[in-house]
């Protein structure tokens, strides 16, 4: 599972996530048993080192044999123009738009190669599972960033969805939402379900109503449009540190876990890790490590 949460403020876009992955096997009754969890995956990307533009997942690990962070840097590739097969591809600075990232971030991820997986495990009878990916940034010369989610599964195209748009700020999230919500918002996810259970309401559409109306009464008001990007990212971290916390204290396996990655998207500074975890040392690859130091210089 996963906690993968953006924050939008006017300096810009706040993407953190954990790292965990959880090895799970069916069971006869249609349950997921959870069998190992993994604590090192890679949930948050840039999609172009040049241009303001990044994305973030949640579901499914791999399609395939490929993990989502090895298809994100293919898919990077190509908007670099490094792919002789895809020079149609290769992002023009001057004039790009980021629902036209998404939709080819679409069409690779879904046209290229869930959809092919998921004809195939449909003759076994078998769903390949859910993709959810989000791409954000700023399109060419914007003032203000643009989000877009897809969720990626069996049913055919995925629909991209804007979320946080202009002239709005606050805070998505996806994986596990609870503890987050229960922190912004005052309120469990289950507080319909549980109007319901006590019998303060008779039917789930009015529990979800009642819901809906207290929330703004109980909304704590963290998350403020001239918040510095700094706070923001502050913020953030505290709120996916919580889930964690909070998943590792409630009963059942630890779902979300693992070191905290953040990056932030501003207009002009672009796509910068405030903080990544590496599987190797940067004293040994010098390669690296001086790209490193000339990204922060």
């Amino acid at each position: 599972m996963t906690v993968a949460l953006l924050l939008k403020v006017n300096d810009g876009l706040v993407l953190a996530a954990d790292s965990a992955s959880t090895l799970t096997v069916g069971l006869p009754d249609g349950q997921q048993s959870v069998l190992n969890t993994y604590n090192n995956a890679n949930k948050v990307f840039n999609l172009h080192k040049d241009l303001p533009i990044g994305a973030m997942t949640w579901g499914l690990g791999n399609i395939g044999p490929s993990a989502i962070a090895t298809l994100a840097k293919d898919v990077r590739r190509r908007f670099h123009g490094d792919s002789a097969a895809h020079q149609d591809w290769s992002v023009d600075a001057s004039q790009y738009a980021i629902h036209g990232v998404a939709e080819r971030v679409r069409d690779f991820l879904h046209g290229e190669k869930y959809e092919p997986l998921a004809t195939s495990a449909a003759v076994d009878g078998v769903n390949p599972g859910e993709l959810g990916f989000l791409v954000a940034g700023y399109s060419a010369d914007a003032d203000e960033p643009t989000a877009y989610v897809m969720n990626v599964n069996s049913s055919g195209q995925p629909e991209l969805v804007e979320i946080l748009p202009e002239g709005t700020t606050g805070a998505q999230w996806w994986g596990q939402p609870d503890a987050i919500a229960r922190i912004l918002n005052g309120t469990s996810i289950a507080f319909p379900q549980a109007l319901l259970n006590i019998g303060a309401v008779q039917d789930i559409n009015d529990a979800m109503q009642l819901g809906s109306a207290v929330q703004p009464e109980l909304n704590a008001q963290l998350i403020a449009a001239p918040m510095p990007i700094q706070d923001a990212i502050d913020l953030a971290e505290f709120l996916v540190y919580a889930t964690i916390q909070f998943v590792r204290f409630t009963p059942g396996p630890p779902t979300v876990g693992g070191p905290i990655e953040i990056a932030t998207i501003t207009k002009h500074e672009g796509f910068k890790w405030v903080r990544r975890k590496h599987y190797f040392d940067t004293r040994l690859n010098p390669m690296v490590r001086g790209a490193v130091h000339a990204e922060l210089a």
